[in-house]
């Protein structure tokens, strides 16, 4: 069963049966949204890019993102650069596999961001989600949407973060602006 997050909105990630989520997808899906022209409807392509910020004790000690795949210490993982969306029919079109169990004690938190390298603002994108999967049975736990269109061109999307002995993931549904992960860096800092 998965949960439709709001902004601000928390699950843990427990399995039913008590135990602990050994990994999970991160998946981001979206298409262009069509755009009148002067020779009727067509889509512009925009290339929105997924990324994942490690953090430790609230500073960022590695990142994952289309030019850098994998976490220093490989429990994080990019699935490659998509640089025009899908059709936004739900299967995802960027995703990033986190491997719960090899993250370093040391890594706390996290952060999953999109933003839209090209510069298109999200008023732009249409069926645009995030949502976490187990990645042991395919199962969709959470999803995001990230509704609203705006004119902005970026938005800070979820945290996973230590709970106790698991993890819980937060939906943080931020807007902001900027083309790569590091424009966001001081978006962040309010919500780690």
């Amino acid at each position: 069963m998965s949960v439709n997050l709001s902004k601000g909105q928390a699950i843990s990630l427990q399995k039913s049966d008590g135990g602990s989520l050994s990994a999970v997808r991160m998946g981001l899906g979206w298409k262009a949204a069509p755009r009148r022209g002067l020779f009727g409807k067509r889509s512009k392509e925009i290339d929105l890019d997924a990324s994942a910020v490690l953090f430790a004790d609230k500073q960022p000690v590695d990142v994952v993102f289309f030019r850098h795949l994998v976490s220093d210490d490989g429990s994080v993982k990019h699935t490659g650069d998509n640089l025009v969306g899908g059709a936004g029919q739900g299967g995802d079109d960027e995703a990033i596999m986190v491997d719960l169990q090899r993250v370093p004690v040391h890594i706390d938190q996290i952060v999953f961001t999109v933003n839209s390298f090209t510069g298109q603002t999200f008023e732009e994108v249409e069926n645009a989600f995030c949502r976490l999967v187990d990645e042991t049975n395919g199962q969709e736990l959470a999803r995001y949407t990230l509704t609203g269109g705006g004119q902005y061109t970026a938005q800070i999307m979820a945290k996973v973060h230590r709970q106790g002995d698991g993890w819980q993931m937060t939906a943080v549904g931020a807007p902001t602006n900027g083309r790569t992960f590091q424009d966001l860096m001081p978006a962040m800092v309010p919500h780690l």
